[in-house]
């Protein structure tokens, strides 16, 4: 099961690395209000489009990792891509203070912590009906997005943003159950399949929305909050994910840092970067 934990990893450097190639690109464009005018301007922008690229190949990475590997470790893993951006943002030249550098530190132990906790092995597999209610959700989250859309609110932000980490847990809740076992064309009529591409387009859609209303580092606090702690729900209670014998506390001690660990290091990293507009967004 190596080839599970070497997946989650890649999945983790190629999410933030696009992250990083995304934000190149949108720099470069100028396309920071949302806007439509703004957006249009990114289709000359091949930057952000490689970055696009690499989001979904590192999609794969977790969608391949999670046949192998329990949610409540694969998606920690995800959620501390954050990490891996903000490495790469020092190198770039942008510097992360001390105390990012500790936030950092703290996740790469509870993931160590949760590595060596979990019990690999393959998820126990939804009947088809409760695959149609994955794909079902889309629905209700567009819909909020939707009515958010048209009344802005105060609370519109982590709304959103609880919205968006939803839809990403059905993501990885669909790919942890989803059945390869049959020839190509039966996999691509998997409900599954269709709740993973539904559920994904819908949550990225509402979570851009979330950072045009918020902090982003509230915002994503609640979107990493939400998406690790539903979807590990899920799986130790529904998908039959298991810890090893004796290995109870330190999973719960691993989950707890790995998640701190992502929020306190996107905290401070968009902190650093652009202090002038985080003092400048609501609270």
């Amino acid at each position: 099961m190596i080839l599970g934990y070497v997946l989650a990893l890649l999945a983790a450097v190629a999410s933030g690395s696009g992250s990083i190639l995304e934000s190149a690109g949108v720099r470069r464009a100028g396309a920071y209000g949302g806007a439509p005018q703004d957006l249009v301007a990114l289709r000359s922008q091949p930057l952000y489009f490689l970055g696009v690229g690499v989001d979904l190949l590192g999609f794969v990475f977790a969608a391949a990792a999670l046949h192998r590997l329990p949610l409540f470790l694969v998606q920690s893993v995800l959620a501390f891509s954050v990490g891996v951006t903000a490495t790469i943002s020092a190198f770039l030249g942008i510097r992360l203070a001390s105390a990012g550098w500790a936030a950092l530190g703290v996740g790469a132990t509870g993931l160590v912590l949760l590595g060596l906790s979990a019990d690999p092995g393959p998820a126990h597999l939804l009947p088809t009906f409760a695959k149609y209610l994955l794909l079902a959700a889309a629905v209700p989250i567009a819909a909020t997005g939707f009515y958010i859309q048209r009344h802005d609110r105060r609370w519109s932000a982590p709304i959103l943003g609880f919205c968006g980490g939803l839809g990403f847990s059905v993501v990885g809740i669909s790919a942890r159950t989803l059945d390869t076992s049959g020839p190509a064309w039966r996999v691509a009529l998997d409900p599954a399949i269709w709740a993973m591409i539904a559920n994904g387009l819908v949550a990225a859609v509402v979570f851009a929305m979330a950072l045009q209303r918020g902090r982003a580092t509230a915002v994503t606090a609640t979107m990493f909050t939400t998406n690790t702690a539903v979807s590990s729900l899920i799986g130790v209670t529904i998908l039959d994910d298991r810890v090893r014998d004796g290995f109870t506390a330190a999973a719960i001690a691993g989950f707890v840092l790995a998640v701190a660990g992502a929020i306190g290091t996107a905290h401070y990293a968009a902190a650093h970067q652009a202090p002038a507009a985080e003092t400048a967004e609501p609270v």
